[in-house]
């Protein structure tokens, strides 16, 4: 994958560039594995706003993409490679022996007319699925499962990779694209490779539009406000917060303020992710 940078024909031309798109095979998705996708605007069920700051955006259809890769043993040529506008990933469209078809996470290396295939009989190769304990120590893996048989959730982003460091026991230690490392039960699934379009963190927008497009609202700073609307808002000319460390719009601890209280599967984790402070 390569970047194509524009030229600066306009301000916000200038400071944009965008994917090439180069390795996409396939322009339309297949029709048997689509979905309509509703909006919910960073509101949950019972419509109340939990994510703030979004909202909009161009109209998406749902890939379905297999995350379980539970069809075991029966081999799948790669048809195509194809855009995902629901993730930073690629995503390959599998034709498996018996004429089913399937999407995955396309990991880096892996093209048209390539055969993958799942379960613990498969080789070590790229694409395909296997249990930790038949994956050598060493190798990167992606699309991990938690839980046996409920499908991969870490490492699906693009560019990522986790490592198998060690085995022990029933379980496995991994180490994330986070620098945590945690340990998982050996039989739980991965996927070997690296996930693909690694120019993906490299891409730039350019203009407030292009986030736009992706649903995203604007976000107006706590300095900028009033203090009815926010802690940090009021005064006269630009000033420091004025409180013991940075707040919500609710006076709540922000910006570095850990929020995690998950005690059962606090024992699994074996080493943080290091801090992002300097």
């Amino acid at each position: 994958m390569a970047i194509k940078v524009y030229k600066p024909t306009s301000p916000g031309r200038r400071g944009m560039s965008v994917s090439t798109f180069e390795e996409i095979t396939k322009a339309s998705p297949e029709k048997s594995l689509v979905r309509n996708l509703k909006k919910n605007a960073g509101r949950n069920v019972r419509g109340k706003v939990t994510v703030r700051h979004r909202g909009g955006g161009s109209k998406r259809l749902y890939r379905a993409v297999d995350f379980k890769r539970d069809k075991q043993g029966i081999p799948a040529r790669v048809s195509a490679i194809e855009y995902d506008p629901n993730r930073s990933a690629r995503i390959a469209l599998l034709v498996y022996a018996d004429g089913e078809k399937r999407y995955i996470v396309a990991p880096v290396g892996l093209k048209v007319s390539d055969t993958v295939m799942s379960g613990p009989q498969a080789e070590v190769k790229v694409g395909n699925t296997l249990p930790l304990a038949n994956i050598p120590l060493g190798t990167l893996i992606h699309n991990i499962e938690l839980q046996a048989g409920k499908g991969g959730q870490l490492v699906r982003s693009a560019g990522t990779a986790a490592q198998l460091l060690a085995k022990e026991g029933d379980y496995a230690q991994v180490r994330l694209p986070s620098g945590e490392m945690r340990r998982i039960r050996v039989e739980c699934m991965a996927t070997v490779g690296q996930v693909g379009n690694l120019d993906h963190s490299n891409i730039r927008l350019g203009k407030a539009g292009r986030k736009r497009h992706m649903g995203r609202r604007p976000e107006v700073r706590g300095t900028a406000m009033t203090p009815r609307d926010h802690p940090h808002g009021g005064g006269e000319g630009r000033q420091p917060a004025g409180m013991p460390g940075p707040k919500t719009p609710w006076g709540k601890p922000t910006r570095g303020y850990k929020t995690r209280r998950n005690k059962i599967t606090d024992q699994y984790i074996v080493r943080r992710r290091p801090s992002k402070k300097k």
